[in-house]
């Protein structure tokens, strides 16, 4: 059985500058289970990752990535993002069973 994704946590500013580039920092908690270990009772562990991750602002695809079993746990990402206008971001993280889990941040113009 699959471990749920846990809760993200996602660091953008409130607001930012036109033209101004922004880090975007993204966490999540998930044990990406490799598939290559075994259990107390000699069994493998199923593999059980975060296979993809995508970012979208105001609807389009800004950034996305596929994670591979060799991604620690916990996975961390982060990348860079040019602010042309105020809008909202939706992030989505999907592991091997499929599920999915979104966090949306808003950013303002200063």
């Amino acid at each position: 059985m699959a471990a749920p994704i846990g809760q993200p946590r996602v660091r953008i500013p409130a607001q930012a500058r036109a033209g101004e580039v922004i880090e975007i920092r993204t966490l999540i908690s998930h044990i990406m289970e490799t598939g290559q270990r075994r259990d107390q009772a000699g069994a493998i562990i199923p593999r059980d990752i975060i296979k993809r991750f995508e970012a979208k602002f105001d609807g389009q695809l800004v950034f996305a990535m596929d994670l591979a079993s060799a991604i620690s746990a916990n996975p961390y990402i982060a990348f860079p993002f040019k602010v042309e206008k105020a809008g909202t971001f939706e992030f989505t993280w999907i592991n091997d069973a499929g599920e999915e889990r979104k966090a949306t941040n808003d950013i303002k113009l200063a």
